[in-house]
């Protein structure tokens, strides 16, 4: 018989009343019929008495009198003593452990203050990474930030204004930029995303407190410091090939992944990388209208923007590996090579380029850029080679149909008047000639004298009128 039914038929046996025990036993064969039960073994009787005794002075002393009764009320009312006393340690527990539950809310409340958790859908993960590193920064000369509390600080901004400013919403009835359109040159507009002042403040400080520290390499030379489209052109003067390429949607391929990872490389924890390159980027938005609210709606990835303070040098720092592979490949083949934002030039004196332009794409490929194929000009000796806009054949200079075309509209607003002049219209004519005679004398200082005093003319005529 297995242990437990041993125990069920014990606590059968020891719960029933004797005489019925003894009449189940004698049904089953287990004792005599009409033989009664043996009397007790005198020392079991004894201890019974014995016990017996005892019990009643112990009833006696507490007051227990009364016999089975007056034993189970007292059972009862301990019991109830019992029941009472722990209901009353289950709620003292109850109110601590809630007590703990407040204080860890609160803690965390407090703590949450001083982080970001979520930054919206897609753009969150490695929040919780708040180690910087330090020799990575130091090595950069850029400022020690671990947490968006601390880059808050820095900027001189409370935390939760940082997270207005940087978290990502997929529908949203307040952004952060203005949205308009320019013509190109070349036909069709381009979508520009001015910051709002808030934003337009936040993002001043990272260009000026990080991205402008950062060396963007000798190639680069559109939006860098002492570096115009005139040093752009005057490595590829007086060559005999002059290629140019241009970058298909420069701005768009520059993602969020992408300029996060910038930022993580500089060495910046991944919680403060997520936050700067939020204040970097932004979807493409259209406007949509619902039950009469309007809402500006995210169309795409989170990218540069083309009219952020912060594009230029992030665009800039995002291409040094690439124009660290093109200089390279340049050298290697007798190639010069520069940037100028998405325009890439590469000149030589040989007449070669079927195999560098193959292993450009391949570069280009390898770095998450694609070739405008329609945008691609190979310049031989004896038409004109023009780099950003320079001529670049035998000196640098602007081609003469528009500085004949310059010098006639100068002239004829010194006879006539600047109105005279403006056909297309431009809001401050003045201004708009001053930048075209800029633009010449710049490139070749040697025309510099003659158009400045026919704009002095033409300016004094206009003022006279």
């Amino acid at each position: 018989m297995a242990d437990d039914e041993k125990k069920k038929l014990y606590r059968r046996i020891s719960g029933a009343n004797p005489h019925v025990v003894l009449q189940r036993m004698r049904v089953h064969g287990f004792w005599p019929a009409g033989q009664p039960l043996p009397p007790d073994p005198p020392d079991e009787a004894a201890e019974r008495r014995k016990i017996e005794d005892e019990l009643e002075a112990l009833r006696s002393k507490s007051g227990l009198k009364g016999g089975p009764a007056a034993v189970e009320k007292a059972l009862e009312e301990e019991r109830k003593r019992r029941w009472e006393e722990s209901k009353k340690k289950r709620a003292e527990k109850k109110k601590l452990r809630e007590a703990r539950i407040a204080e860890r809310r609160a803690a965390w409340a407090k703590a949450r203050r001083g982080l970001l958790v979520f930054a919206g859908e897609g753009v969150s993960g490695g929040l919780s990474d708040l180690t910087s590193n330090l020799d990575a920064l130091a090595a950069r000369k850029l400022p020690v930030l671990h947490t968006p509390v601390e880059l808050a600080a820095a900027m001189g901004i409370p935390i939760g204004r940082l997270r207005w400013l940087t978290f990502h919403r997929g529908a949203a009835t307040l952004v952060h930029y203005h949205r308009y359109a320019i013509p190109k040159k070349t036909g069709g507009v381009r979508a520009i995303s001015a910051p709002k002042p808030d934003l337009a403040k936040a993002q001043q400080w990272v260009q000026a407190n990080i991205l402008a520290g950062l060396d963007t390499g000798p190639d680069a030379h559109g939006f860098v410091k002492g570096r115009s489209i005139v040093t752009n052109a005057a490595p590829h003067v007086g060559k005999r090939v002059v290629v140019n390429l241009d970058l298909k949607d420069f701005f768009p391929t520059l993602t969020f992944p992408r300029v996060k990872g910038l930022f993580r490389a500089f060495g910046y924890s991944e919680s403060v990388a997520t936050c700067l390159a939020l204040l970097c980027t932004e979807p493409p938005r259209v406007p949509v209208e619902l039950a009469g609210k309007a809402y500006s709606v995210a169309v795409g990835a989170r990218v540069v923007p083309q009219g952020a303070c912060t594009s230029p040098a992030v665009t800039n720092l995002a291409c040094r590996r690439l124009d660290r592979r093109l200089a390279g490949l340049g050298a290697k083949l007798g190639f010069a090579y520069t940037r100028y934002a998405d325009d890439l030039t590469l000149s030589t004196q040989t007449g070669h380029i079927g195999s560098l332009l193959r292993t450009i794409r391949k570069i280009l490929a390898d770095e998450g850029f694609t070739e405008n194929a329609k945008k691609t000009h190979i310049m031989r000796r004896g038409r004109r080679q023009e780099v950003t806009g320079v001529t670049v054949n035998d000196k640098m200079g602007v081609s003469r149909a528009e500085v004949r075309e310059l010098r006639a509209i100068l002239h004829n607003a010194a006879k006539h008047g600047l109105a005279s002049q403006n056909r297309e219209e431009h809001p401050n004519f003045g201004a708009y000639l001053r930048g075209r005679v800029a633009f010449v004398t710049m490139v070749d200082p040697s025309k510099a004298e003659p158009l400045r005093a026919l704009l002095a003319r033409a300016l004094a005529s206009s003022s006279n009128l």
